[in-house]
């Protein structure tokens, strides 16, 4: 069921994510096609309107009479082809270098059969043209400034009009000219042949990655998924141990038709220890949860550090010679050490520490409590000379319920939420807590919190052992 929910998640994240890029893409693709379409045609504006300003100035000055194909027109236009007249294709398109008294300062312009110049009478006939063979143009003749027109073969044209008008103020006729816009369709085409090409590869390519980096988002979640899964597990086994035992006690008393008084009591206080641990377990693992949800009130107070390792050193002592263990501490810093924060459960971090070193020392072993001042942070080390935690463990070793191994398993007693708890309660003091550890040599768990602020700016000497 897992995998199957995992796996639609990820086909929904990948499909939306690729639709998504995809409409991005193509109107990205559209407005560079819009903007690609636009520049050109700008540009090819601006050359119709200064070839034809500048034909027009030439030529207006020297007319006379309307509709008349006067002197000036054969000098800046040799090519030009009367309509009326036989105009030899062949000239007109000849592409080899000629000077400009043969074919005039515009000759260039046209001679590629990209430009063509036309002039019309005031009635919008046809007069006379350069450029193109009068069949080869469109054949709508408009007047307007601006115009686009197609051939008969469906070429488009761009074109630019102007009035001519005689020295006596009366309308010549008009001069327009037009450019071919079968350049630009061609490049037009090729783009819509990469966009049509490249958008679909595009989005599959969008496609595979968006597979991959939900694979990579959904780890935490799947991670986590997991983590809750192991930790329902390990809470229901948790639990199921006490209540068995609870369970079973009350069956052999249901059993039995007579009970002593010392048969009674002695059930009843395994009873009372399985449910103290029962208990225990429950409070823990609530005391957890508050403080990762940081719903537990904190009572944020002044606590001195070296009070509190002392108190820990009197507490634990007879624990640790029951054990066969020597437990001592050392103070760094000639002067108290004190930070902000809740002393219950500063004890409660530390007494995790120090239980946990007792519990996997052997007899003979020693275990230190040293608290010294480092950058501004109060600094305890737990050292043990105990079994050691592999490097492999090290970083699973503060998720609740984890054990490292046979000797840290559940005949020991513990629910394997101390090192949770301890590792949240440091959060919860805006400190960290790290181990390090050899398999064999022993164990350090060092502890970081912050200093008061009246108190950063001691200065550390070494002291004897108390």
């Amino acid at each position: 069921m897992q995998i199957r929910l995992f796996h639609k998640t990820r086909w929904q994240l990948a499909t939306w994510y690729a639709v998504v890029m995809g409409l991005i893409l193509s109107l990205c693709g559209f407005a560079v096609y819009e903007v690609i379409i636009d520049a050109y045609l700008v540009s090819i504006s601006r050359e119709l309107e200064s070839i034809t300003s500048t034909l027009h100035d030439v030529i207006e000055p020297t007319l006379k009479q309307p509709s008349r194909i006067e002197p000036i027109f054969q000098q800046v236009l040799p090519n030009l082809c009367q309509i009326n007249s036989t105009c030899p294709a062949q000239k007109i398109f000849e592409h080899s270098q000629s000077t400009l008294a043969e074919h005039g300062i515009f000759s260039p312009v046209y001679k590629d059969k990209q430009y063509y110049i036309r002039f019309i009478d005031a009635s919008g006939r046809l007069i006379a043209v350069a450029g193109f063979q009068p069949n080869e143009l469109p054949p709508t003749v408009r007047t307007q400034v601006w115009q686009a027109v197609k051939d008969a073969q469906g070429n488009r044209y761009h074109q630019k009009s102007l009035p001519l008008h005689t020295k006596d103020n009366q309308v010549w006729g008009y001069i327009q000219v037009g450019r071919s816009l079968k350049e630009l369709d061609n490049r037009l085409a090729a783009l819509k042949l990469v966009l049509a090409l490249g958008l679909p590869i595009t989005v599959l390519l969008v496609g595979g990655s968006s597979w991959w980096l939900a694979g990579l988002a959904m780890r935490p979640i799947d991670r986590s998924y997991k983590q809750m899964q192991q930790f329902t597990s390990d809470a229901s086994h948790e639990l199921r141990t006490p209540l068995a035992a609870i369970h079973a006690t009350v069956e052999t008393i249901l059993d039995k038709s007579h009970l002593s008084e010392q048969e009674a009591r002695d059930i009843l206080a395994s009873i009372k220890r399985q449910s103290h641990r029962l208990a225990e377990l429950v409070q823990d693992l609530l005391l957890l949860s508050r403080l990762e949800q940081h719903s537990l009130p904190i009572e944020r107070l002044p606590c001195c550090l070296n009070v509190l390792i002392n108190d820990l050193i009197e507490e634990f002592s007879a624990l640790a010679s029951t054990a066969s263990l020597e437990l001592t501490s050392s103070v760094l810093c000639h002067q108290p050490l004190y930070i902000m924060g809740d002393e219950d459960q500063l004890l409660r971090l530390l007494s995790n520490l120090i239980a946990n070193a007792i519990q996997y020392t052997p007899a003979g072993g020693q275990i230190a409590i040293i608290l010294k001042r480092s950058n501004g942070d109060a600094v305890i080390e737990v050292q043990d000379t105990g079994i050691g935690i592999a490097p492999h463990e090290q970083e699973a070793i503060f998720d609740r319920f984890y054990r490292v191994n046979s000797d840290r398993s559940r005949r020991t007693g513990g629910s394997g939420l101390g090192l949770a708890i301890a590792q949240a309660i440091a959060q919860t003091h805006e400190g960290s807590i790290q181990v390090q550890s050899q398999v064999g040599k022993g164990s350090t768990f060092i502890v970081r919190l912050p200093l008061t602020k009246e108190w950063k700016q001691l200065t550390c000497v070494s002291t004897g052992e108390n």
